[in-house]
């Protein structure tokens, strides 16, 4: 793998990615607030029997922020584009986390797109519509009731008093930690891309999909992967012990030996 990552443009926007192994092609997508950079000890226990694609998505790691905010599907766009013009003539097998797992079933759900690709194997993916707690729904109408008084006035008045809550530590509190890391462009990625859900698309979803999820995991519940699992019409669920979110790094050894079953085999 070289030690600088390559550039390949899409609609004007640099994206970072690397390339390990020979084989049959892989794309490995990382999670939201990550890189490729996580994923590398993935590619590297793989790289043996397959070339190995690591994207940085826009606004992570080596690629820089998108010029506007993006929605799930500019991501998979990208992906698709990806595929198009490094991996031509071949399908191509995916291993996503986390966000990663959103552009996943956004490419499959694409009558195109899904045409490229072949095994998937989705580990603590989103995508679906979490089950939300009372607290949420606190946050969310006390942001409307403060939203409401600035949405009555006139055009530039109304944008420069909504930028103006925007920047109080009350407004700010009522965000999730991913979001209040967050700022510009990427804020607004984020709320696009989590408002997004794919629960109604997993029965015209056809691949062959292993879902390996961490028992422990608290940013995409277990209960996640069971969803997916009811909702999509060729996968399995396998549940590794004592890992969380990061399973793959939680226990890297199982990991990789059910990874190399499920694409080997």
């Amino acid at each position: 793998m070289s030690k600088q990552p390559n550039k390949f443009v899409f609609e004007g926007q640099d994206v970072a990615w690397q390339k390990a192994g020979n084989g049959n092609p892989l794309i490995i997508l990382h999670g939201w607030g990550s890189s490729s950079k996580v994923m590398l000890p993935l590619a590297k226990s793989l790289q043996a029997t397959h070339e190995c694609y690591l994207i940085d998505f826009p606004g992570f790691g080596d690629s820089p922020e998108p010029g506007k905010a993006w929605a799930v599907g500019n991501y998979a766009e990208l992906v698709n584009s990806f595929i198009d013009q490094i991996i031509p003539e071949k399908k191509t097998d995916l291993l996503v986390h986390s966000y990663g797992g959103r552009v996943a079933l956004k490419l499959l759900s694409d009558p195109d797109a899904s045409t490229k690709i072949g095994k998937v194997l989705i580990t603590g993916g989103a995508g679906l519509k979490p089950k939300r707690k009372l607290s949420f729904y606190y946050r969310k109408y006390t942001a409307k009731t403060l939203k409401l008084p600035f949405q009555i006035l006139p055009g530039s008045m109304r944008e420069k008093g909504l930028n103006y809550l925007r920047q109080t530590s009350v407004w700010k509190s009522l965000g999730s930690s991913d979001y209040q890391k967050l700022s510009g462009v990427m804020r607004e990625t984020f709320v696009k891309s989590v408002t997004e859900y794919f629960d109604d698309v997993l029965p015209n979803i056809d691949h062959e999909i292993l879902l390996l999820w961490g028992r422990d995991d608290q940013s995409t519940p277990l209960e996640q992967g069971k969803r997916l699992e009811k909702g999509l019409k060729n996968s399995a669920l396998v549940v590794i012990d004592d890992a969380g979110h990061y399973a793959f790094l939680d226990q890297p050894i199982k990991f990789i030996a059910i990874t190399k079953a499920f694409f080997d085999g």
